[in-house]
């Protein structure tokens, strides 16, 4: 485990010497890891840090409410980029594709709003997990792998790359964050669209969205998953009322980990998944089935794409 007196005071310097004098806009999604990219960036170079927040469309069921009360007294950017991200996923279908396209238009955004603050680097939340991924080649991360060859930054920080999410949360304890930051479930970068098979539209992620929130909403609080979501995975036939339908069909995931490397499936009764299943088809109207996914990490991986 990391020594979090030691990791804190080394990393403070290392984004000092990396800055220098320069501004540094950094990416601020209120997850753990870019909330301790933040403190750490706030202790280092006070107000030369530029936070951003970028509503990609793609986020959580009232989520960027939720991040502009969390970091009201802190001078927080929000840029709603919704329908820059969707129109970069327009008629993307491949997994690796849509995370660079993602990856790409962070980017643009973040360059964009440098340039408006003369800002000559980025600093992000990349974790160690992050780059074994992208650079193994099971998955392009949206911080790592997606990213374009071609950036207006001369350096980009990234002063948690060697942690994994446990030490990352240590290190958020030492700092002082709130509970609710340190121990907050996963989110990953690229939204909701890993979550959606295929092509990502405004229908399926409004679909995806609202049985994301329900899938939350029972199990948080009970069960303390290391992560736990709805996928949006194709269509399929059902029945509502006396009709044939063609819904979509959504796959419930929960799992438990130590650092998101391996993960196994929670142990859900048979009950409560009824549960969830019958609220998911009957508040979202477009729903024609759901179904529990058992797989663990590997030969799985927690996210579907």
């Amino acid at each position: 485990m990391v020594n979090t007196e030691k990791f804190i005071e080394s990393a403070i310097a290392e984004i000092r010497e990396q800055a220098g004098s320069e501004k540094v806009v950094m990416a601020l999604s209120g997850g753990v890891d870019s909330s301790v990219c933040a403190a750490l960036a706030a202790r280092a170079i006070g107000d030369r840090l530029i936070p951003i927040y970028i509503d990609t469309g793609l986020m959580r069921k009232g989520e960027t409410g939720r991040i502009r009360t969390l970091f009201g007294t802190i001078p927080l950017r929000v840029i709603d980029a919704g329908d820059e991200f969707l129109g970069a996923l327009k008629g993307v279908t491949d997994p690796e594709a849509k995370r660079k396209a993602i990856g790409e238009r962070f980017i643009r955004v973040f360059e964009r709003e440098a340039r408006k603050e003369k800002a000559a680097c980025l600093l992000q939340g990349t974790i160690y997990p992050d780059r074994i991924e992208s650079e193994g080649g099971i998955k392009s991360h949206h911080n790592v792998g997606g990213m374009p060859l071609r950036m207006e930054f001369t350096r980009v920080i990234e002063p948690i790359r060697d942690l994994y999410k446990d030490e990352v949360r240590e290190v958020a304890g030492a700092l002082g964050l709130p509970p609710e930051i340190q121990h907050r479930m996963p989110f990953p970068g690229p939204g909701l669209a890993v979550r959606v098979l295929g092509e990502v539209t405004k229908e399926k992620v409004a679909v995806i969205r609202e049985a994301n929130w329900i899938v939350e909403d029972e199990l948080v609080e009970q069960y303390r998953p290391w992560q736990c979501f709805a996928a949006l995975l194709g269509l399929g036939t059902g029945v509502k009322g006396d009709n044939r339908i063609h819904g979509w069909i959504v796959a419930v995931r929960a799992v438990n980990s130590r650092d998101g490397m391996t993960a196994d499936p929670l142990d859900i009764p048979f009950d409560h998944l009824l549960r969830i299943g019958s609220r998911i088809t009957a508040d979202i109207p477009a729903v024609a089935r759901v179904v529990y996914d058992i797989t663990p990490k590997p030969p799985a991986t927690i996210e579907y794409e």
